[in-house]
């Protein structure tokens, strides 16, 4: 497959039979691949669909590229899901989000709960929401997706959830192992309501949501699921439930 490269800004313009100069990210990708004039690559700007595109010139700080045809294919699932994950500690915020973005979430948001390992505030929670949203585009670039998911700046969960409270948008789902309630009878009861109107899937950090933070997310509307008897990992719950989805909703 030739190489993908994300271009997209607020200046952006894809034209077919255009040629348009790379960004510097992308030139020293580029070279990093040890691409040559003549190559082939496909380029998206996150607004849906990608170009192919033959690399023009190349240099040490510039390249061009020579724009073709658009192609309006897309890799998204059938149903959108918002990802509300506790901070794990590690390298596993990092690994999850690429993971998740290759099952095809369409949001993530951070979240600091009382049991969560890593605390992130000011500068520093600024810095690894710009550093998540980097691993999500390599992630598009990677796995085929046109459309950039959305990471959010890192929120109590508290607040998130007074915030979310009112607007009864979607399905709201809690993965607790205290639940009696299936993942798959769920999505057998609300298919039509689940493609329609998304998912909103709130995962615990390690060791889990404490009982008044998962006492607090029902109250907001979430409905709690389980995936059987065993324990996952936090790393590991939220992408079991996306593959769930995306096996019983027509995601693969």
């Amino acid at each position: 497959m030739a190489p993908r490269f994300f271009v997209g800004g607020a200046d952006t313009v894809l034209a077919a039979e255009s040629d348009f100069p790379l960004p510097e990210p992308v030139v020293r990708h580029a070279r990093v691949l040890r691409l040559a004039p003549g190559d082939a690559s496909t380029l998206f700007d996150g607004r849906g669909g990608s170009h192919a595109a033959t690399l023009v010139e190349l240099g040490k700080r510039h390249a061009l590229a020579r724009i073709g045809a658009h192609d309006a294919a897309e890799a998204e699932p059938p149903f959108r899901v918002t990802l509300a994950q506790g901070l794990a500690g590690g390298d596993k915020m990092d690994w999850l989000i690429e993971k998740a973005v290759e099952l095809g979430v369409a949001a993530i948001q951070p979240l600091q709960a009382s049991r969560s390992v890593v605390r992130l505030s000011g500068e520093r929670a600024q810095k690894r929401q710009a550093h998540w949203q980097a691993l999500v585009q390599a992630a598009c670039e990677q796995c085929g997706r046109n459309r950039l998911p959305a990471v959010a700046e890192v929120t109590n969960l508290d607040t998130w959830l007074a915030r979310v409270a009112p607007s009864g948008n979607g399905t709201r789902l809690l993965l607790s192992p205290r639940a009696a309630y299936s993942l798959p009878a769920l999505v057998a009861e609300r298919r039509e309501a689940l493609l329609a109107d998304g998912v909103t899937l709130l995962i615990g950090p390690e060791g889990g949501l404490a009982p008044e933070e998962e006492q607090a997310a029902l109250q907001a509307g979430f409905t709690g699921v389980s995936l059987g008897p065993r324990i996952l990992r936090t790393e590991t719950a939220g992408l079991a439930c996306l593959a769930t989805l995306n096996a019983l909703l027509g995601g693969f």
